[in-house]
C-alpha cells in the first residue's frame, strides 16, 4: 500500500497531525483520538507484524509496569495490541 493510499480520505489537518507521529503507536493513537476506522489493508500497513507478544515495557505516559493488554489485529501473524495502563488508564498501541 502507498503512502497516499494509506492516508487517502483524510483532510489537511489530520494529514498533518498523522505526518507529525513519531511511531506506529503514535499514528494509530491519533487516528482513534480523531475517530478513524483503519481497514484491515491499512492496519497492516502500519502496524507490521510481530508474530509473537511483543516487549510491552512500561507505560510511555507514568512509567508504570502494571499494563493490561489485548489483541486488536491479528491476521497472517500481524498482532496489534492495545495496552492500558492500570494506574492512570493511558491506552497505547505496539504492534
Amino acid at each position: 500500500m502507498s503512502t497516499k493510499d494509506l492516508f487517502k480520505g483524510l483532510n489537511e489537518e489530520q494529514l498533518m497531525k498523522a505526518r507529525s507521529c513519531k511511531s506506529t503507536a503514535e499514528l494509530l493513537e491519533a487516528a482513534k483520538k480523531e475517530g478513524i476506522e483503519l481497514s484491515d489493508e491499512q492496519l497492516a500497513a502500519v502496524s507490521g507484524g510481530c508474530g509473537e507478544e511483543p516487549d510491552l515495557g512500561n507505560c510511555p505516559n507514568c512509567n508504570c509496569d502494571q499494563i493490561d493488554k489485548r489483541i486488536t489485529y491479528d491476521k497472517k501473524s500481524r498482532d496489534l495490541w492495545e495496552c492500558t495502563c492500570r494506574n492512570c488508564g493511558y491506552t497505547w498501541f505496539v504492534s
